[in-house]
Parts: C-alpha cells; structure tokens; sequence
C-alpha cells in the first residue's frame, strides 16, 4: 500500500479504534463520577480531595499523551498519504510526458496547464514559456475565433471526448511562425464551475504531404488516361472518315461498274457469277458502313448527340432483338452539347447497351438522355439478370473504366447499381461546360 503498512495492521487499526473510543468515554464518565463524589464528600476528608487531584492528573496526563501519540500517528499518516500521492503524480507526469502525441491541457480561459515534452518538440516552445499562456499563440490567427467557439460549444453540449475538426485538416502555429497540419481529439472533465479541456494533438505534415502527392499523382493519371481516351478517339474518327469517304466510294464505284458489266452480259454462268460478285459488295459495303459507324459515329459530329443516341437505341434494338425505349426531349436543347461531352455519353450509351447484349439476357431496356441544370443526363436500365459485385471490381473490365474515366475527367459521375425491374441501371452526368482540363476535345 501506498502507507507503506501491512494491510492486516492496517484492518487491526480499523476495528480496534471503535472500542478504543468506547473505553475513554466510559473512562471520563466514571472520572466525573468519581469528582461529584469527592465533592460530595470531601470536606471531611482530606486524603479523598487529594486522591481525586492525583487521578485527574493522572487522566489529563494520560489524555495528553493520547492526544499526542494520535497527533504524531495521523502526521505520520499524513505524510506518507502525501508521499505516495506525489509518487502518483510524478508518475502520471512520466506517462504523459513519454507519450509519442503532443498533449495540452487548458483551464475554462483556455490558458494552458498542461504542456507534455513531444508539445514542447511540436511547437518549438518550453514548457515554461507555454504554461500559464494562451492556447491562441499555437493557432493561426485565422482559425482563433472559431476555434474559441468550438471549445465553447464542446464544452456546453457535455460530451466527454470528440475528434477535431472530423472530415477537415486543423493547422497549427509553431514558434517560428510556420503552420503544419495536424489531427486532434479533445475531452473534457471537471463541473461547470471548473472544467480542463485536454486536446491531444498529432503532426500529420508527412501524411499530408503523401495525400497531396497522391492526389496530384491521380490526377495526372486522370488526364494521361483521358488524353489517351481522346488520342484514341482522334485515330477512330479518321479512320472512320476514312472508310466512309475513301473506301466507300471506291465499293460504290466499283458497284457501278459491276452494275455496267452485268448489262452487257449475256445470262449464262458468268452473268450468275457477277450476281454473286453484286451481293458480296451490297455486304461489303454494309460491313464498311458498320465497322465505320462503331468506330465514330459521323452523326454525331454532323447531326448531334440526340440523332446519333437515337440511330445507335434504334440499331441496337434491330441486332439484339432487345426491345428498346428512347426517351429524349426535342433536339434544341442539346445545341450546346460541346463536343468531347457528347463523346463521352455517347459512349457510355454505347458501352451500357454492349453490355446488355452481351451479358444482361434482358428482354427489355429503357433509356433516358436529357439536359437538366446545365448538366447531360443518361439513364440506361435493363430488366436482365443484372450485374454482379465482382463484375465492377474486375481490373479487366476496360469498358466500365474507360466509361468511368471518360466522365470522371470531365467532371461528371457515373453510378452502376441494380435497377428496381431486377437489371442494372447505369445512371451518367456530364457538365455542359467541363473543367478546364478536360474541355479540348
């Protein structure tokens, strides 16, 4: 124990105290007795008066050392209660000061008492040049008043403890003037009338700088992918152009000359023949016209979003057998559209409806393209099997990310859930106007 006795003397003293107690009151009781009956009597007895004198000395000496042995008993108590409190205290203090996080401890004026050595490492300050100072000088005048407001809030609402600033990054103020981020928790004990707030705080400079090189590092991979997405787009719309100008005049040409040989031949062998030759170029030229259509649509570029969203519903439909509904409002309102925004939900359109054809098994599927708050809007939905969890995490699953990338660069979002006819539903937003980055085409 921290008195250093046994315990068992201890629980000796403790019940030995109540009878020892009981005896000296029944002691003065017989000593008042016995002086009302020396009173009493007295007068005619000297030796009696003499007696009485000698026992009450002997009781108020008895009671002096009493009184002194439990004077020196409950000093020495005393003492050794205020020792091991110390020791308590010096050992609380090792604990805080050891600890790896910066902790402070302020009163209700927010004036510091508690300041443990990683603070004093932190913030470049001694501890006795922080104790009895305000918290503000470690806070960025820009951020005092509301912080002033937070404590009094926390404070007022009577939770015990709370993490700081949850989803934003706290600065603080070093000696020298320099701000570094850091993350911290505060709690609160005491009453109304005497409350200590203990903030412990943690440099987060490091793992700011990490998240920040992060992100730059994912941008940049977001713009090296969307310019690669818009390189790819570049060579399909020239080979696309180049299929329809170029080898799809020279089919039609060669056509009509087919068309000019076979009225000058007679019917026989070499007329079938030339037939044949007629039907492989009809199949031809639809191959060239489909391959060029998939590459880049030249609808889209000379006819708008809406005419091209309508021809790839419509031929979708006639290949997959999938009943399809276009709803779309009147071709007006995607005069605006600029040009990389209409790619990108145009391919999200044609990537969506790839996946019901090749996947979904659905019988039916609903689309939905419209213009609100300055922003395009695609809904495709199906009433297939749907999608399943694993599809959307799949690293190989280059339709979803390139979709995903396209918008993402512009700004948009891209949602993939299942739909409430038990498909999927893919749901697009695309700014009219994107960010800077991604407004070339």
């Amino acid at each position: 124990m921290a008195s250093g006795a046994p315990p068992e003397a201890v629980a000796r003293e403790g019940r030995f105290k109540p009878f020892a107690v009981a005896a000296g009151i029944a002691g003065a009781a017989a000593l008042v007795v016995l002086n009302f009956a020396a009173v009493a009597v007295g007068g005619d007895r000297p030796w009696l008066l003499a007696f009485d004198l000698v026992l009450d000395l002997a009781v108020l000496g008895a009671g002096v050392g009493y009184v002194v042995r439990h004077g020196m008993r409950t000093e020495a108590r005393t003492a050794r209660m205020q020792a091991a409190l110390d020791e308590t205290q010096a050992q609380l203090a090792a604990i805080v000061d050891s600890a790896m996080d910066a902790i402070i401890t302020v009163d209700q004026e927010q004036r510091i008492v508690l300041f443990n050595r990683a603070a004093q490492m932190m913030f470049g300050c001694p501890k006795d040049d922080a104790l009895g100072a305000k918290l503000d000088r470690f806070i960025p005048a820009r951020f005092r008043e509301a912080h002033r407001a937070h404590i009094e809030r926390f404070g007022e609402v009577g939770e015990t403890r709370r993490r700081m600033g949850a989803d934003l990054v706290l600065w603080a103020l070093r000696t020298d003037g320099s701000e570094f981020p850091i993350e911290a928790s505060i709690s609160q004990v005491g009453g109304s009338d005497h409350r200590l707030f203990t903030v412990i705080l943690r440099d987060i400079t490091r793992r700011k700088q990490a998240e920040d090189a992060l992100k730059r590092q994912q941008a940049e991979l977001h713009e090296l992918s969307a310019r690669i997405l818009e390189a790819r787009e570049d060579e399909k719309t020239v080979i696309a152009r180049e299929l329809h100008d170029e080898l799809g005049q020279l089919l039609t040409a060669l056509k009509m000359d087919l068309a000019w040989l076979r009225e000058r031949i007679p019917e026989g062998e070499v007329a079938g023949r030339a037939r044949q030759m007629n039907a492989a170029l009809d199949q031809t030229v639809t191959s060239v016209r489909r391959i060029a259509a998939d590459l880049r649509p030249l609808m889209l570029d000379d006819l708008g979003l809406a005419d091209a969203a309508g021809w790839l519903v419509e031929d979708f439909g006639r290949r997959s057998g999938v009943a399809c509904r276009l709803e779309k409002p009147a071709e007006p309102r995607f005069d605006g559209v600029e040009r990389n925004v209409a790619t990108a939900v145009y391919r999200a359109l044609q990537e969506s409806l790839t996946n019901i054809g090749r996947h979904a098994e659905a019988k039916h599927a609903w689309i939905l393209l419209a213009v609100e708050d300055g922003e395009v809007r695609l809904e495709v939905e199906d009433d297939g099997r749907g999608i399943p969890a694993d599809a959307l995490a799949n690293t190989r699953s280059l339709g979803l990310k390139g979709m995903r990338e396209r918008v993402l660069y512009l700004g948009g979002t891209v949602e993939v859930t299942g739909a409430p006819r038990g498909g999927t539903r893919v749901r697009v937003r695309v700014p009219l106007r994107p960010a800077p980055g991604g407004a070339a085409a």
